[in-house]
């Protein structure tokens, strides 16, 4: 990537961190570790973790899930091929929709962008359902306007807790 490629401007971004095998604690604590290191980018923070049910089929353990805050000045599309580029190097797989992974990072919100491209949707489309997703983002950014949704906190506000709970630090 040529600095020409960069976004002038710097974004705040949400991303979205979910495990539920191999450790999923440590699991998102190594993607936070990955996340602080991307070129042209900032973790500026990062929520506590949650334990959250599985969505989808129920043959398999709980999630652990929590969100990262970052500046960045990385294009969506070359920040989601580096956010899948750490899901791959922690071993993620693909071969069952909302099935077990190592590690799951979502483009939650990009700015006050509102994107729809074969490859990505932002802000994530699942985001007003998910308490998994909105209660830490609601830690971090309850002020935050969802392009199309609202504030994160009258979406957590609204959200089943459906068995999420905040894990203690």
């Amino acid at each position: 990537m040529t600095a020409a490629d960069l976004r002038p401007e710097v974004s705040r971004v949400f991303i979205g961190l979910g495990s539920n095998l191999e450790e999923p604690g440590e699991q998102i604590r190594r993607a936070f570790a990955a996340l602080a290191k991307l070129e042209h980018t900032q973790l500026l923070q990062k929520s506590a973790l949650y334990h959250s049910p599985p969505m989808g089929p129920q043959d398999q353990p709980a999630f652990i899930n929590a969100v990262a805050e970052l500046e960045t000045r990385l294009p969506p599309d070359v920040l989601l091929d580096a956010l899948q580029a750490i899901e791959q190097a922690q071993g993620r797989v693909r071969d069952r929709r909302w099935g077990p992974r190592t590690l799951d990072l979502d483009l939650l919100v990009y700015g006050a962008e509102e994107i729809s491209s074969p490859r990505l949707v932002v802000p994530h489309p699942g985001l007003p359902e998910r308490s998994f997703v909105l209660y830490p983002l609601a830690e971090l950014a309850p002020a935050l306007e969802v392009p199309g949704f609202g504030t994160v906190a009258d979406l957590a506000a609204r959200a089943v807790a459906g068995g999420v709970r905040r894990l203690a630090d």
